[in-house]
């Protein structure tokens, strides 16, 4: 899709819940003109900005072939992480490509207002005003598949970046990690998609049946939907990507990710008849399946059950802080 306007984004993109490619959507960055001229073109670009701090990095070996991910036996991750000065990882990237098997290398999520804050004025998008953007820098690597519990406007700025995206109901076939350990924040997807291992991972077979899979130039954009697995492959020597994350939860709202750790905890062990009580009082109470569970009660005596607003989710806060002493 090409020309997506403010309007065309927020009215008919994002109700739609599907990913969508916009091509050419900050064809008009600096930064984007200076990554088509030359690798070192962009380099110095970024290295011009003046960066205001040091910044977290991460590499991996070589014999891991810029995939990040966990060790052989699930303790740890298969990279280390170090802190420096931005200039100096980028000298290191344009030195890596002389080399026949680099180290993989990337720094990942680092708010640009605060690293990069002339970079932040000159590239602009417009369609998200009010979002922090932040950026990814790297050689060749790969991220295993993941959800964000966001939304999510992703854009290449150097390099082609390959992205494999799955819909949200794919979660049983994509074999979750840990929740304690994760190289990405929410679980990764345990499979290799370059080498599915279907053996170990039968189902991943009708999970890539469902597989949407594209390949973004330097300008083009991705918007990924709330929750939307994707797995990312930088495909070129210097690759940098600037995304936008956002939700558009009410001020004050329980994160929903914390809530799924609560609710293992509460429910996941206990005798499968109770566990099936509990079901249908979630679906009931929480995702109103029979309607609201309150339309019989008077507004003065919904409690809990009414309309939402700031200072009901205050209230619900204090209670729960109450309870757990």
């Amino acid at each position: 899709m090409t020309g997506v306007d403010a309007e065309q984004f927020h009215q008919q993109i994002r109700p739609a819940r599907e990913p969508v490619v916009m091509r050419d959507l900050v064809g008009d960055w600096p930064a984007v003109a200076a990554a088509r001229s030359s690798d070192e073109a962009i380099v110095d670009y970024l290295v011009q900005c003046a960066p205001r701090r040091p910044v977290a990095a991460i590499a991996a070996p070589p014999e891991e072939n810029g995939r990040f991910f966990y060790n052989r036996d699930l303790t740890g991750f298969n990279f280390r992480s170090g802190k420096g000065h931005l200039e100096d990882f980028l000298r290191d990237l344009l030195a890596a490509k002389q080399t026949a098997e680099p180290p993989a290398f990337a720094v990942q999520s680092e708010v640009i207002p605060d690293v990069l804050p002339a970079f932040a004025e000159a590239n602009r998008l417009a369609m998200l005003p009010g979002v922090a953007a932040r950026i990814w820098i790297g050689n060749r690597i790969r991220v295993a598949p993941h959800y964000d519990v966001k939304e999510n406007v992703a854009c290449c700025v150097a390099g082609r970046r390959r992205f494999t995206l799955f819909p949200p109901e794919q979660i049983a076939n994509l074999y979750a990690g840990p929740f304690e350990l994760t190289p990405a924040g929410t679980p990764v997807s345990m499979v290799d998609p370059h080498d599915p291992d279907l053996e170990r991972y039968p189902r991943f077979a009708e999970a890539w049946s469902t597989a949407q899979q594209t390949t973004l130039e330097p300008g083009d954009a991705l918007y990924i939907p709330y929750t939307w697995w994707h797995g990312v492959e930088s495909l070129e020597p210097i690759s940098i990507l600037v995304n936008y994350w956002w939700n558009d939860s009410l001020a004050g709202i329980a994160p929903p990710y914390d809530a799924l750790l609560h609710a293992i905890y509460a429910f996941r062990h206990l005798p499968p008849e109770d566990r099936e009580i509990w079901r249908m009082m979630l679906d009931h109470y929480v995702f109103e399946r029979n309607g609201d569970p309150a339309a019989h009660l008077p507004a003065h005596s919904r409690g809990i059950l009414s309309e939402p607003s700031e200072r009901l989710f205050a209230q619900m806060k204090a209670m729960l802080r109450q309870i757990a002493g």
